[in-house]
C-alpha cells in the first residue's frame, strides 16, 4: 500500500539538512520555508501532501482545513501538543511522530539537572561570575544511597533510571502500562502513587501531557512528600502544578526544582523562574546536534517509507493504518471493508451497534485493524467524506454508528448463534496489546470519543472447518437479523455466509458485485440477469447462490462492469444491489 499522491513536502521549522535530502532522494519535491506567519503558512500548506514541523508551527484545525492535498504531518520530535491531532483524524490526515529520535538527548538533560539540584552547580557558577567565593553557602548532598522516583518508565524515563543508577540511586517508579516484571528488569521497583510520594528524595516526571497527568504533582501530592524533596520536570510544562510548586518551594517543602518546560513558553509569569532554589531551561530537552539530526532523518525516512508503501513509524492517530502496510494483512483489510459494505446495503442502515467476530489464529490480534476497516465499508458512499482507516471510527461515532474495541485480559463474549457458522467460543485469556497512555484490563478508544456502546471484537483461535487454516471474520448489527461471515482464498476475500445462508462455494468480493435475493423456486431470475448482461455488453466473471432460507436464496455475481438498468430484473427478486469493491 502506497501513498502514490505524495509528492511535495511542506517543511516549516527549521530542520537537519538530512531531512530535506532523503526526502528528495526518495522523489518528494520538498518545500523549506521556516519561520511563516499563519496566514503565509495557510496559502503554502494548499497544495502539499505532507508537512513536517517541529514545535514552533502550529498545526490548527483551520491550517488543516486550508490543507486540501495534505495526507500526512510529520512531527520531528516526541510531542504533538501543537497538532490538533482530532482536526486531523477527522480529515483522515495521518499524524507521525519520532519518538526515540530525542530519548537520550532529554534522558542526559534530566541527568544533568539533577546533578545541578544536588550540588547547586547553576547557583555557584552565577556567584562565581559575580566575583563571590560562596563555599559554605553552596553545600549540596551526595546522590549516592538517595531514592529517586521515576513517574512514566517509557523510553527516556527508563534511560534516566538505568544512567542514575550508576550514582548508586535507588530508583523506583510508577507507570500504568510497563509491567513491574518489565520495569525491574532495568531496575525500577514500582509503586503505587501513594507509596512514592513519601519515598523519594527526588522525583522526575516522563508522561505525555494527558488529562490524568496534568497537574500530577499538585498542593496534595507536594504534601505527602518528604520535606526537602527535589522536583524535575523535563517533560511537558503543566505536569507539575506551577502554583502548587512555587508554594512548595516557598514553604520548603520543596528544596529545589530543575525545569526545562512551562505551562506558557516562554513563561510571562517570573516569580518561579526567579526563585533562588529553580533551575531553569528554556526548553533544551531535544536541542543537541545529535537529536536534531536524528529526528529529522527519522521522519523523513519514515515519510519516504510510507510513500514508497514499505511502512509505516511513528503513527500517533492511525495505527490500523499501519497493518495495512504488511502483505499478510492487506488481504484481510480488504475483506473487513468488503464485509462493512455488504452489511451497510443489506441492512439499509449505518446506525447502531456492530459486533465483531475473528475465529482463527491467523486473525489473533486484529481487531485494531479491522474494526476500523469494517467502519470504513459502512460508511462508504455516506455523506461523509472519504473515509479512511485513520478516521473511519471517529467518522462512525459522528454518524451515529457506536464503535468501540474491547482490548481486555479476559474476552469472553460470544459471537450470535446461527446454524450455519458455528458461533465464537468463550475467548481465552490472553493479555491485550496497549497503547502508550492505556492500561491494561480497561476499554481503548481506538479514536475519537467514547460512546455507551460501540463496535465490539472478540477473538477464538478455533475457526471451524474448512476455515482453520485461513480464519473467519464475522460482522452482525445488531437489531437486525443480518450477519455476514468472510475468509480468504488465497488472497481474494470471499463471501461466506449472508443472513443466515451459507455459500457451499464462497462467492469472491472484489471488483464489480451484484447481489440479489430471490425464491428459490423463481426459474427466470438467472435468464433475466444473463439477457441484462447481454444487452449491456457486461461480462459474468462469476456466479454464486446460497443455500435455502426461509424459501429464499443469496446470489452473488462478479461482473466486468456494472449494469445500466436493473429495472428487468427487480420483478423478479426480493432486493437487488450492486457494489464495487
Amino acid at each position: 500500500m502506497a501513498f502514490a499522491k505524495l509528492q511535495k513536502v511542506l517543511i516549516s521549522d527549521s530542520l537537519d539538512p538530512c531531512c530535506r535530502d532523503i526526502l528528495q532522494a526518495g522523489g518528494i519535491q520538498v518545500l523549506e520555508k521556516p519561520g511563516l506567519s499563519k496566514e503565509e503558512l495557510l496559502v503554502e500548506i494548499a497544495d502539499c501532501d505532507g508537512l513536517i514541523v517541529r514545535s514552533a508551527t502550529k498545526v490548527t484545525a483551520d491550517v488543516l482545513e486550508a490543507a486540501e492535498r495534505l495526507q500526512v504531518v510529520g512531527r520531528a520530535g516526541t510531542g504533538v501538543d501543537n497538532v490538533d491531532v482530532e482536526a486531523a483524524t477527522r480529515k483522515g490526515v495521518l499524524v507521525m511522530n519520532t519518538p526515540a529520535g530525542n530519548s537520550l538527548s532529554a534522558a542526559e538533560l534530566t541527568c544533568g539537572m539533577i546533578l545541578c539540584l544536588a550540588r547547586q552547580i547553576p547557583q555557584a557558577a552565577a556567584s562565581m561570575k559575580e566575583g563571590k567565593w560562596d563555599r559554605k553557602k553552596y553545600m549540596g548532598m551526595e546522590l549516592n544511597g538517595k531514592t529517586l522516583g521515576v513517574l512514566g518508565l517509557g523510553r527516556i524515563g527508563r534511560e534516566v533510571a538505568t544512567r542514575m543508577q550508576a550514582f548508586g540511586m535507588k530508583t523506583i517508579g510508577y507507570d500504568p502500562i510497563i509491567t513491574p516484571e518489565t520495569s525491574a528488569a532495568f531496575g525500577v521497583e514500582q509503586l503505587p502513587l501513594e507509596q512514592i510520594w513519601p519515598c523519594c528524595d527526588f522525583i522526575t516526571v516522563h508522561t505525555p501531557l494527558l488529562p490524568s497527568t496534568t497537574g500530577l504533582l499538585n498542593d496534595s501530592t507536594f504534601a505527602k512528600c518528604r520535606r526537602g524533596v527535589q522536583v524535575v520536570n523535563c517533560a511537558r510544562g503543566g505536569i507539575v502544578d506551577e502554583g502548587a510548586l512555587l508554594r512548595a518551594l516557598q514553604s520548603g517543602q520543596c528544596g529545589g526544582a530543575a525545569l526545562d518546560v512551562f505551562t506558557q513558553e516562554p513563561p510571562k509569569e517570573r516569580e518561579l523562574v526567579n526563585h533562588p532554589n529553580v533551575i531553569c531551561c528554556p526548553h533544551l530537552g531535544a536541542s543537541t546536534r545529535e537529536a536534531q539530526s536524528r529526528c529529522g532523518k527519522e521522519i523523513a525516512m519514515q515519510m519516504v517509507d510510507m510513500a514508497t508503501g514499505k511502512g509505516l513509524a511513528g503513527v500517533v492517530n492511525g495505527q490500523a493504518l499501519s497493518k495495512a502496510f504488511a502483505p499478510q494483512t492487506k488481504p484481510w483489510i480488504a475483506l473487513a471493508k468488503a464485509l462493512g459494505t455488504v452489511l451497510r446495503t443489506t441492512a439499509k442502515q449505518a446506525q447502531g451497534s456492530v459486533q465483531l467476530c475473528t475465529l482463527g489464529t491467523p486473525l489473533k490480534d486484529a481487531e485494531s485493524y479491522l474494526t476500523p476497516a469494517v467502519v470504513s465499508g459502512m460508511l462508504a458512499g455516506g455523506r461523509q467524506k472519504e473515509v479512511t482507516l485513520v478516521n473511519a471510527l471517529l467518522l462512525a461515532q459522528e454518524a451515529g454508528l457506536k464503535v468501540r474495541a474491547h482490548l481486555e485480559l479476559r474476552m469472553s463474549a460470544r459471537c450470535p448463534q446461527t446454524p450455519s457458522v458455528p458461533p465464537c467460543q468463550a475467548a481465552r485469556p490472553r493479555r491485550a496489546a496497549v497503547a502508550p497512555g492505556d492500561t491494561p484490563n480497561r476499554t481503548r478508544v481506538l479514536s475519537g470519543r467514547l460512546s455507551p456502546r460501540q463496535v465490539t471484537a472478540t477473538h477464538n483461535d478455533e475457526a471451524p472447518e474448512p476455515h482453520g487454516s485461513a480464519g473467519l471474520l464475522q460482522v452482525s448489527l445488531q437489531g437486525t437479523p443480518l450477519r455476514v461471515a468472510g475468509t480468504l482464498q488465497g488472497s481474494t476475500p470471499v463471501l461466506r455466509e449472508l443472513g443466515g445462508a451459507t455459500f457451499k462455494q464462497p462467492a469472491p468480493l472484489a471488483g464489480h458485485v451484484l447481489i440479489y435475493r430471490a425464491k428459490a423456486s423463481e426459474p427466470s431470475t438467472l435468464p433475466t440477469l444473463a439477457g441484462l448482461l447481454g444487452k449491456a455488453g457486461v461480462q459474468l466473471q462469476s456466479y454464486h447462490s446460497s443455500g435455502t432460507v426461509a424459501g429464499e436464496q443469496w446470489s452473488v455475481a462478479g461482473l466486468s462492469a456494472p449494469l445500466p438498468d436493473l429495472t428487468e430484473l427487480k420483478p423478479r427478486v426480493t432486493e437487488v444491489f450492486q457494489l464495487h469493491l
